[in-house]
């Protein structure tokens, strides 16, 4: 089963999104990255 990883903001200056695209960035670098979902949520 492949992890999935959530970025959650909980404050009004969201920086979930920005979590998401370096995570997937590192993650398209990385050769043997195993991982299922990467997703952002805006929780306020």
């Amino acid at each position: 089963m492949k992890p999935s990883v959530l970025f959650v903001c909980l404050g009004n200056i969201c920086r979930s999104p920005l979590a998401h695209g370096v995570m997937q960035h590192l993650l398209k670098q990385e050769k043997n990255a195993q991982f299922g979902t990467i997703d952002s949520w805006k929780l306020y």
